[in-house]
């Protein structure tokens, strides 16, 4: 008898080794590898699951970073005329909603979405630990109105630390951020942001610090166009890797371009136009049972600086309304 392993198993027996886990932990995971399995081209061979019944179409929420120019009302209003289903408030600094002033505003903010028929299921935050600045009371504020998600702050690694201490200091201050989400019944989200210092840009090291918290209420915002620039062919094993954390997602795109220098730069460009792998990728959240919601980031210059207020919105409705439309494309094809 051969002594090598099929790859399906070796790759399973190298997660058991290295990782510890939980029961539930151990439980879940086996749950989600059993339902990837009818769209990985890793498994094959793998049994195939009983079909998952068919999700509801995920929450298309504009990332209000983009409508920042408006008041809440102004930029609930264009928010609808887009073609959106609900609103991702920015409520940090230099956001639409400022942090020492969330007890008084963030509720403005959600009134104005909601009275235009829209919802706010997430919000983005700079917090990154229970004692990041008014933490207590953004999360305490944003959970009453019954925001159910946040996403973090970032962490980086510094080259003058090594590697592990870093993570171990996620882990320390992601415990206790977990514990603070769980009393007010509020989800943390982690976005996976490319670039050479951001921990969770390879994957692999958040999901491994995931799983060590292990923690309903602190997972995973995962965002395919970042995901794409750091792995290439190889996202769909990174993706594979941390779903069962992922509790929203982020939608934008990009390509690889060339400066006049002949020096490779990210460029930022329309949902559709660019390298990510729409198809695939919102075919195995389908499979998987992914319910939402979605946060659409507009990343590419659509007006210039000091354009007046008006131009700017009629721009931004232009723009973000193709935006929205390739997404809905996207998702019917993909079974939404």
């Amino acid at each position: 008898m051969s002594s090598m392993l099929p790859g399906s198993m070796l790759l399973t027996g190298i997660f058991l080794h290295f990782i510890p886990m939980k029961r539930r932990s151990v439980l879940k995971n086996l749950a989600a590898a059993a339902a990837w399995a009818p769209v990985s081209s890793l498994a094959a061979g793998w049994p195939k699951p009983e079909a998952i019944p068919a999700a509801d179409k995920p929450a298309i929420c504009i990332f209000s970073k983009h409508l920042q120019f408006l008041d809440y009302e102004a930029a609930a209003e264009t928010a609808v005329e887009i073609g959106f289903d609900g609103v991702d408030l920015a409520v940090r600094p230099r956001g639409h909603v400022l942090p020492q002033h969330v007890e008084r505003d963030l509720p403005k903010a959600v009134e104005a979405m909601k009275k235009a028929g829209l919802t706010v299921p997430m919000m983005t935050t700079a917090i990154t630990s229970v004692d990041s600045p008014h933490t207590q009371g953004i999360l305490e504020t944003a959970a009453g109105l019954g925001i159910g998600y946040y996403r973090m702050g970032y962490y980086r690694y510094d080259k003058n630390r090594p590697m592990q201490a870093v993570m171990d200091e996620f882990q320390r201050q992601g415990t206790a951020l977990a514990a603070l989400n769980e009393k007010l019944n509020i989800t943390a989200c982690y976005q996976n942001h490319a670039g050479a210092r951001y921990v969770g840009a390879p994957i692999w090291d958040l999901g491994m610090m995931l799983r060590q918290i292990d923690s309903a209420y602190l997972g995973c915002q995962y965002d395919i166009r970042h995901a794409t620039v750091e792995g290439g062919q190889a996202w769909p094993l990174g993706l594979e890797y941390i779903y069962p954390y992922i509790h929203n997602i982020v939608v934008k795109d990009f390509h690889w371009a060339q400066d006049e220098a002949g020096k490779w730069y990210v460029k930022n460009v329309p949902v559709g136009a660019g390298m990510v792998d729409f198809a695939q990728f919102l075919s195995l959240l389908k499979a998987k049972g992914f319910e939402g919601p979605i946060s659409l980031h507009v990343e590419y210059k659509f007006h210039e600086q000091d354009e007046p207020v008006a131009s700017t919105r009629q721009k931004a409705v232009e723009t973000m309304k193709r935006d929205v439309q390739a997404l809905r494309t996207l998702l019917q094809a993909a079974g939404w």
